[in-house]
């Protein structure tokens, strides 16, 4: 786990490793959410990208039967 310091702006710099393995970049924007008592950072995507994220992915659920 790495540690951030939270500047007299109130400022935060993402960890270079982390900044890699999300592939974020400057500009980017990230939704901030407050989860009981966290915070968590969500990167916005662009819905044009997001076309076919889901290509592949299992349909087939088991439903109770008052759902079908």
């Amino acid at each position: 786990m790495q540690t951030v310091i939270i500047s007299p702006k109130y400022q935060i710099v993402i960890p270079k490793e982390v900044r890699e393995a999300l592939h974020l970049a400057p500009g980017e924007k990230l939704h901030v959410f407050r989860y009981q008592n966290r915070l968590e950072f969500v990167p916005v995507k662009d819905v044009k990208k997001m076309r076919g994220f889901l290509k592949g992915i299992d349909t087939e659920v088991e439903r109770d039967r008052d759902r079908t």
